[in-house]
């Protein structure tokens, strides 16, 4: 991974660089992307690249880094309003598909890390895991969580924001119904089954 530039102006560059390999990557895929494209979206000349990156698959590897860190930033933040861990659960996934709205070809490129650099693709999700499952341990503390492998349960959760996220941020660019979202927070706060009491 690369590191950061010392100067503020060296930081704008190379963030420059990341945010047009991310329309690059997202719209032609790795295989057809080119370097010479990233450099002109971001408005560069072509040898200022290789002062950042020493090759079009660092700068991937460094995208899905940099993505997987902005959102869990995001999420992060989102969760800190929240006072328990079903309105945690809640803001948390409203946050996510505000972030794919934003960055529309996360999908994309998250989904070509699995070929390109299978252990990057590996590590944006253990990354989300392990925080998912710090937070999980915390709300089970408090008795919010039920005494379950939370491994398990974050995969699970991860599992359902990103089919949420696929079917409607993806597929059809909007923020799912509100009918939706309240279902999937009757599947957390009740399971599958009708709600009992």
């Amino acid at each position: 991974m690369s590191t950061l530039p010392a100067t503020a102006r060296g930081r704008k560059t190379r963030q420059s660089l990341l945010d047009a390999a991310e329309s690059v990557f997202g719209e032609v895929g790795y295989a057809k992307a080119a370097i010479t494209e990233i450099t002109r979206r971001a408005g560069v000349a072509q040898g200022t690249f290789y002062v950042y990156f020493e090759s079009k698959h660092e700068i991937f590897v460094e995208l899905v880094h940099h993505l997987g860190k902005l959102l869990r930033r995001r999420l992060s933040e989102a969760a800190g309003t929240a006072t328990d861990r079903l309105s945690q659960e809640e803001v948390g996934l409203r946050a996510f598909l505000a972030f794919l709205a934003e960055h529309r070809d996360l999908y994309t490129i998250v989904r070509q890390a699995e070929f390109v650099d299978p252990e990057t693709y590996k590590n944006y999700y253990r990354a989300f895991a392990e925080g998912y499952v710090t937070g999980l341990r915390q709300a089970q503390l408090r008795g919010e969580v039920a005494d379950v492998d939370l491994e398990g349960m974050a995969y699970a959760l991860m599992g359902v924001a990103d089919f949420i996220g696929m079917r409607w941020a993806l597929w059809e660019g909007t923020m799912p119904p509100e009918r939706v979202l309240a279902s999937v927070m009757h599947l957390l706060r009740h399971g599958i089954g009708p709600a009992r009491g």
